[in-house]
């Protein structure tokens, strides 16, 4: 039925039917959103402008195709995915078109990100109130849509107190504006329920589940653009918006305050609102200890004593109003603290809190999600709703990191659901019906922020009387009598156990044959971070989709058909589905997402164990061949003395060396690296006897060898291709008096075996390398790698590809960068390079696997203007030469490398990884040398 429909809405579109995707990977790429829910779409449709968005809803109406608006896809509830068509307007749908500094009015698509708005409005001192944890990629259409409030509500207010007109196009079709245009059906049915509307809505703030009917009570002047925020795109589509912008005001100052315990935080909250917050953080010690374990204790600042806190923010025009303001509140409260004003202090106490929120769902002994998110009770009862949503936990033997929006009574939880037992899903339903029972006892409302979507609408009867649940089924009828908006939601519900993702994924005939690689790319949430830029604050994630800005090409997105695959009814075909691969082929493998992702996905992982299970018996691209077994042919040709030469030349040459690269899979584009004519490893003894020479002159301070061996791990690029920066490792350690010396034997890690899927290959040279390393550590003799990617293997795959080795164990944290190894030798002092200006670029698994802090820290001392890019290079080892991927890879480049040497013409540029020394080269024809070379020459 809606197949047929599918193809009358296309005729019926003409042209415009192009914006229209049923293809099998768009459906499971928008198949969930950052809830526990999957509905896969009927088709998803990208409209290029507002004229094709309302012909594509008009369309869908008219065939009968129900319709869900989708922004960001981050909607914590369900809110956004329908059995449908899903129409995405972030992709195009995304202008500002003024912004009024005087009246502080934004005009603006549904599509605008509000950090995007933020960013138009800040320089007329303007800001958007409402700041969800998700600002980086929310629309301001969802943020509309979900009513969302984020911390600063408590000042600013919920985006339904920040909507000014809106455009919408109704479930019949009509395009209305709201401020304007009046609905004197929906006039009527307030007018005849007033008592009803008086007494069950607006109770408090955070009370946003169902329709916000007090609105549009006569007090309220009918405000139809204030009501339709939180309807969740069950009425009608928003097409165009204005919103009001508010001042921020400059003054700020940061209560800090501790208690015995979060619900004793709880219980004063009430107590301090007199004093006019705009934001107040409550959170406990296992948020704190988490952050301790996976980010170690120097990520914790000063705290008050206690268990639980509470940060509260005051701002203000007068310096010492504020202050005074602070103080006095202080001396109020109940629990114990201090005033918190220098802003790097502030920051790091909302990064607590920021990164307690994102490690929660990931930090218990079992998988947390969400599904009882954001519950909300009135201030003055949040100290007795803690204490009985803890006993509730205890009593169905469940558990969570409790954390929230504390002056607005708003309290978020991920929850260790046991999805998978048999009975999961029952005990799931049990624990949120005794929950919603619990929150409507104590006066609240079942949402406090992220809407009530396919989560929370089947508890609606909970918390409103059947008379006020039969009048939004009249509101509904009004705007849309055919049910076609957004169905499933707040009217006519779906159960809350219906179409739940993590059931459809234990009832997989993979999750028997192998529940951890299920349990991993469930961990994706679809919360979406690496949909935002995050390259500007020195992230990685995710560099493919900042260059094609497809869904398909994030890590959400890939994690999405990765879960489809495992639940085989969509993406069918397991291993070798076409839709995997295709997803997956833009992965540069970076491991940004290993560190950036909140959730902790490892797409790089991913990707190899995919590409092992597709080709495991079968013949494979020769690019594995080439490029994967790349250390081989670089020790035959090295050996072999002139072959290096000879290759050279022939890679240069036109036609043989276009034969020579499509014989390798590598892209005619490209250049072939320049092998080496002798191995690094052979020319050591060469390096370090004019620098022990050097240093044992009259003036001579160190003793050459004076501190013992030092061995400088060769990895198979710097030993085999044309390179300093082993010669460059070597002259700086003798230079300090210590002995390096290499190994005998050839020690590779594996990496271009695990970057082509090749896992057996890989587990057969680790464990050969770990062979040749572990008795090293063991004799106390330390370990400094060359190539950071390499180095990185041993800080994470080796243990994921041969954990049950003692001596790959014995290797964990012992094969150090160069400045981790410096940042341990007293003697050690860096160069003073002031006036001098580093643009530096870390590789991608050296800051996304090992960390670049140390690198950091000693550039610092320096003394120079270090300029740190965030990103990809985009050639990301075998990624950027192969067939396919070129376009793609200089995109990648000209996102952040590219930008940041051209502002820096005279900089000093400052690459370890292979990669990122080649692609600059031949790209940008700048030379870069690594900080070994840096610290050798200066």
């Amino acid at each position: 039925m809606l197949v047929d429909a599918l193809t009358r809405l296309r005729s019926a579109l003409g042209q415009a039917a192009a914006v229209i995707d049923d293809s099998t990977l768009t459906r499971g790429l928008y198949s969930s959103d950052a809830s526990l829910y999957r509905v896969p779409p009927l088709a998803v449709a990208h409209p290029r402008t507002t004229e094709e968005l309302i012909a594509v809803v008009r369309a869908a109406l008219e065939v009968g195709i129900p319709i869900t608006a989708r922004g960001a896809g981050t909607s914590c509830a369900g809110n956004a995915v329908g059995p449908g068509l899903v129409v995405d307007v972030a992709k195009h749908l995304n202008r500002i078109h003024s912004i009024d500094p005087e009246t502080g009015v934004a005009d603006i698509d549904p599509g605008v990100v509000q950090d995007v708005l933020q960013q138009a409005a800040r320089p007329h001192g303007l800001r958007l109130g409402p700041d969800p944890s998700t600002s980086s990629r929310c629309t301001v259409g969802g943020m509309i849509g979900n009513n969302a409030c984020g911390p600063r509500a408590l000042g600013y207010g919920r985006m339904a107190d920040n909507v000014i007109e809106l455009e919408v196009i109704t479930g019949k079709g009509e395009l209305l504006v709201l401020g304007r245009d009046d609905v004197a059906e929906l006039r009527e049915l307030v007018a005849g329920n007033l008592g009803t509307i008086r007494t069950q809505f607006g109770r408090f703030t955070r009370q946003v589940s169902g329709y916000s009917l007090e609105h549009l009570l006569p007090e309220n002047k009918f405000n139809l653009p204030r009501f339709f925020a939180g309807t969740e795109g069950t009425l009608g589509f928003i097409t165009r918006a204005k919103v009001q912008l508010v001042t921020d005001a400059p003054e700020r100052v940061v209560v800090a305050l501790g208690y015995p315990t979060m619900p004793d935080a709880g219980d004063d909250i009430s107590n301090l609102l007199q004093f006019k917050p705009v934001a107040c953080e409550g959170l406990d010690r296992r948020i704190v200890d988490v952050i301790i374990r996976k980010r170690g204790p120097e990520a914790i600042p000063a705290l008050p004593e206690g268990d639980g806190w509470m940060f509260i923010e005051l701002v203000g025009y007068d310096r010492q109003e504020v202050r005074g303001r602070a103080t006095a509140l202080l001396e109020q409260a109940a629990g114990t603290g201090w005033l918190v004003e220098d802003p790097r202090d502030v920051a790091a106490l909302w990064h607590v809190r920021a990164d307690g929120a994102g490690l929660a769902g990931v930090s218990l002994d079992k998988p947390a999600f969400g599904g009882w998110e954001d519950a909300a009770v009135p201030p003055e009862k949040l100290g007795a709703y803690l204490r009985d949503f803890e006993a509730l936990l205890d009593e169905h033997g469940l558990h969570a990191l409790p954390y929230g929006h504390f002056g607005d009574g708003c309290v978020h939880a991920r929850i260790d659901y046991p999805f998978d037992l048999p009975d999961g899903a029952e005990r799931f339903r049990e624990f949120i019906l005794a929950a919603a029972d619990m929150v409507a006892g104590h006066g609240g409302s079942m949402s406090g922020e992220h809407g009530d979507g396919r989560a929370r609408s089947e508890l609606l009867p909970r918390m409103y009387s059947p008379e006020a649940l039969e009048l939004f089924r009249a509101v509904k009828h009004v705007f849309d009598p055919d049910n076609l908006m957004n169905p499933g939601v707040l009217v006519d519900p779906d159960p809350i156990d219906a179409n739940l993702r993590m059931v459809a994924a234990t009832r997989s005939p993979l999750n028997t044959a192998d529940p951890e690689f299920v349990a991993a790319v469930h961990q994706c949430s679809g919360v979406g971070k690496c949909i935002a830029d995050n390259t500007a604050a020195g992230g990685v994630m995710c560099p493919s989709y900042q260059a094609t800005r497809d869904e398909k090409d994030s890590t959400r997105g890939r994690s999405r058909i990765l879960q489809e695959m495992v639940n085989g009814d969509l993406v069918t075909g397991g291993w070798t589905s076409p839709e995997v691969h295709e997803a997956l082929d833009l992965c540069l493998s970076c491991k940004g997402c290993a560190r950036d992702c909140p959730t902790g996905i490892d797409m790089a992982a991913y990707k190899a164990r995919v590409i092992h299970e597709t080709y495991k018996g079968r013949l494979r691209p020769r690019s594995h061949y080439a490029l994967g077994w790349l250390p081989r042919w670089g020790r035959l040709i090295t050996t072999l003395r002139g072959v290096g030469s000879l290759i050279n030349v022939v890679g240069k040459a036109p036609v043989l060396g276009r034969v020579l690269r499509w014989g390798a899979g590598v892209d005619h584009r490209r250049e072939i690296p320049r092998f080496a004519n002798r191995s690094a490893k052979g020319q050591l003894a060469a390096i370090a006897a004019p620098e022990r020479r050097a240093i044992e002159g009259p003036d001579g301070k160190i003793v050459p060898g004076s501190k013992g061996e030092v061995l400088v791990w060769v990895d198979s690029f710097s030993d085999c291709f044309e390179s300093n920066n082993f010669a460059a490792v070597v002259k700086v350690l003798v230079r300090l008096g210590y002995q390096p010396r290499v190994l005998e034997k050839t020690a590779c890690c594996g990496l271009t075996w695990i970057s082509t899927g090749q896992l057996d290959g890989a587990r057969r040279e680790i464990l050969r390398a770990a062979a040749e390393l572990a008795p090293f550590v063991e004799r106390g003799i330390p370990i400094v790698g060359v190539e950071p990617s390499c180095t990185a293997v041993w800080r994470g795959d080796a243990f994921d590809i041969a954990p049950d080795s003692a001596e790959v164990r014995a290797l964990n944290g012992k094969v150090l960068t160069l400045a981790e190894f410096l940042a341990g030798d007293e003697d050690f002092v860096a160069p003073d390079l002031s006036g001098h200006t580093i643009v530096a670029q870390p590789h991608c698994h050296h800051a996304s696997v090992i960390g670049w802090e140390a690198d950091a820290a000693l550039l610092r001392a320096t003394g120079a203007d270090v300029r740190r890019v965030g990103g990809c290079c985009g050639l990301a080892g075998n990624f950027g030469v192969e067939l396919g991927h070129h376009e793609v890879s200089v995109q990648v480049f000209e996102h952040d490398l590219g930008p940041a040497i051209e502002a820096a013409p005279d900089a000093i540029v400052l690459a370890d990884g292979f990669s990122c020394q080649t692609q600059l080269r031949t790209l940008a024809d700048r030379d870069s040398m690594s900080l070994a070379e840096l610290l050798a020459t200066h």
